[in-house]
């Protein structure tokens, strides 16, 4: 694990000086490439504590040296932050292991979807479309065990990390939001499952290739508004 994220902080904030860094999708409306504060052991350490799990060793590390949030692929990191003395308690999400299956039983649920013609009378229907309707919200909440939130992608698509169970380490998408569950992250040139590493790396290297060209003139700067 030593030299993973060597220079990876500096190369991030350089990206604030590119020609073109806004150009890189969600920097200009996101994250700007700016990163917050890195962690230290003990404040990582508290977050665990509070979490009930250990973070994958690569996602750790990435706290430790790099920053505990903002810039990364899509709109920005999530913020790690330690929790203080009027922080809630955990809902014990992370203690629960990941379900890889958890997509098809969800799929094969939605396949079950009750059907008004077969049942004796309206209120017959409403009873079980209600029952098969919470049993769908309680998968759905299921699918996202013993994962942590990294990024939000837009169009409330979101970018999980497994701490707990199965794929421990590795970065999955979760496109509920268009009832396809949670699925693995694919990269180009990478053979199955994708580590933290390897997808903030893969992000970082792309943002420089379009960062730094100036081989064109940068689009015009877009304006927000608060």
């Amino acid at each position: 694990m030593s030299g993973t994220w060597d220079g990876v902080r500096e190369r991030v904030l350089a990206l604030r000086e590119a020609p073109r860094w806004q150009s890189v999708f969600g920097a200009e409306g996101g994250h700007r490439f700016e990163l917050l504060p890195v962690l230290t052991e003990e404040e990582l350490r508290a977050v665990e504590r509070w979490l009930g799990a250990e973070l994958p060793e690569e996602y750790r590390t990435f706290l430790l040296q790099v920053g505990a949030g903002g810039a990364g692929p899509h709109y920005k990191l999530f913020p790690m932050v330690p929790p203080g003395p009027d922080t809630p308690p955990a809902d014990g999400h992370c203690t629960v292991p990941f379900r890889p299956e958890g997509t098809d039983e969800f799929h094969a649920h939605d396949a079950e979807e009750p059907r008004p013609e077969d049942h004796a009378d309206d209120e017959a229907f409403a009873a079980a479309y209600a029952a098969w309707d919470a049993r769908r919200d309680e998968l759905a909440d299921a699918l996202c065990e013993g994962t942590i939130l990294l990024d939000h992608q837009g169009c409330a698509y979101y970018t999980l990390l497994v701490v707990t169970g199965p794929g421990r380490g590795t970065v999955w998408e979760d496109v509920r939001a268009v009832g396809e569950g949670v699925a693995p992250v694919r990269l180009v040139g990478i053979e199955g499952p994708v580590s933290f590493a390897q997808w903030y790396l893969n992000w970082l290297r792309h943002a420089e290739r379009i960062a730094w060209d100036e081989s064109s003139e940068p689009p015009p700067r877009l304006q927000y508004s608060s």
